[in-house]
């Protein structure tokens, strides 16, 4: 229902600045684009055809341009990109988080690059190159290195003391992190408990370990997995000797698991969920072409084995006109069960420990359904046909198909687990800028006057 809603008023804001760019009235769409979240505004600019989205995207304001950018398609952002000056660029990178801005820094002019690391202090420069020393996919390539840590020696008071010297805290944040004199990672201080509790009390009376640490080299679906398991806000990542060097939170796991949805719908149909929906016609043509030149070549190979029964098609034209209603059975049979793998996989709950249960009750369900359309197709061929042969030879072509197409799949899915090879990340100016971060740079409080 909720998902509902917020499709529908996607639909209404779209209508409504539909209507006012074509009356040329601006200044009410000024106002409704500039009232909206990035992500709504970033959802409306992939909506849009090219030329209105660049007369929104001009009339939205600058200090939004960086968050927009973020959650916009990768072909959309680069059109966006593309018309924006240097500056513009500069400034809307500015007050990214870390994370964020190594998600659109390979899709930014070299000379953009190399201004945003120079206007960078020495600390976020490193902390920069880190997250893009691990792939996109990854937990490193996820997770967030400005992490506030404290020490387990120190009061409440002292710790409150740090925070308010700190000035500002990245968001969201529940915790704060606790790590030994050389950066390990020791267990988190719950922000409810610094509020709370006596401001007497060291934090080794109040560290929490009911977080387990994410390996930095984690793919990001089991990442996702651990949030949806644990109800996590935020989690901390550490490298294989424990060292603290980020964390990970709620808002990038929803982009994560939105991604992967996507990206399963429309892998299906040989498209990718990065494109822009009203690319150039002749580039969106080209990016089709090859899926249907696949599937034109199996339907050749299909049709090559019918003809090797044109004989006998030729003296029963009935099997000729049943075909189709046994192709289409057995193919929404399999894709049922493709379906249901596609989902497992995507959930961790497929795997070799499960796979022969699952083919013998995907059989049994193909088995089952085969023999009651069996029949319905039977029967429906004999009397349409007069041939009780004919009804035969449809119902037995319908069992096995269905029965057989169930099972197939099973077996071909089975084989295959989720794609984790990790993706270029952009290097080459960041690289040369910095030198690899050590772990123990996150601000640590020890003690404090």
């Amino acid at each position: 229902m909720a998902e509902y809603a917020r499709h529908e008023k996607t639909e209404k804001q779209l209508q409504q600045l539909s209507d006012a760019i074509k009356t040329g009235r601006l200044q009410p769409v000024r106002r409704m684009i500039n009232t909206l979240p990035p992500g709504e505004i970033a959802d409306l600019l992939e909506s849009l055809p090219p030329e209105p989205r660049a007369l929104v995207w001009e009339l939205v304001d600058q200090g939004q341009d960086g968050e927009i950018l973020v959650e916009v398609a990768d072909e959309v952002r680069a059109g966006l990109i593309d018309a924006m000056e240097d500056e513009a660029l500069v400034e809307a990178t500015a007050e990214l988080e870390i994370d964020d801005l190594a998600d659109i820094l390979d899709d930014l002019p070299d000379p953009v690059i190399r201004q945003v690391l120079q206007d960078m202090d020495s600390q976020d420069r490193e902390r920069l190159t880190q997250v893009l020393a691990y792939p996109e996919d990854s937990a490193g390539g996820l997770m967030n290195p400005d992490v506030p840590t404290i020490r387990a020696d120190v009061t409440l008071d002292v710790v409150q003391r740090y925070l308010r010297m700190r000035g500002e805290l990245p968001e969201p944040i529940d915790s704060l992190y606790v790590v030994d004199r050389d950066g390990r990672h020791v267990g988190r201080l719950a922000f409810v408990d610094l509020l709370v509790r006596s401001q007497d009390q060291t934090d080794s009376d109040l560290i929490k370990s009911d977080r387990e640490p994410i390996p930095v080299d984690l793919p990001a679906g089991e990442v996702a997995m651990r949030f949806e398991h644990h109800d996590y806000v935020s989690a901390p990542v550490i490298d294989q000797h424990g060292m603290l060097l980020g964390r990970i939170t709620i808002d990038d796991i929803v982009d994560v698991i939105r991604d992967q949805a996507e990206h399963d719908v429309l892998s299906m149909a040989g498209l990718d969920e990065e494109d822009d929906m009203f690319a150039p016609v002749l580039i969106a043509s080209r990016r089709r072409a090859l899926y249907l030149g696949l599937n034109l070549v199996t339907a050749f190979v299909a049709g090559w084995f019918v003809g090797l029964f044109d004989k006998t098609l030729e003296q029963a034209v009935a099997l000729a006109v049943l075909m189709p209603v046994v192709a289409s059975m057995g193919g929404i049979a399999g894709t049922q069960t493709l379906t249901l793998m596609i989902r497992g996989f995507a959930t961790g709950q497929v795997g070799s420990g499960n796979t022969a249960a699952l083919l013998r009750k995907e059989l049994a369900i193909g088995t089952l359904n085969g023999l009651l359309w069996a029949t319905v197709v039977g029967i429906v061929a004999m009397v349409w046909f007069d041939r009780e042969s004919i009804g035969f030879v449809a119902a037995a072509a319908v069992l096995l198909n269905l029965a057989g197409s169930t099972s197939r799949r099973l077996r071909t899915t089975g084989t295959i687990t989720p794609a984790s090879a990790p993706t270029a990340r952009f290097r080459r100016t960041a690289a040369a800028a910095t030198k690899p971060i050590d772990s123990r740079s996150n601000q640590t409080i020890a003690t404090m006057p």
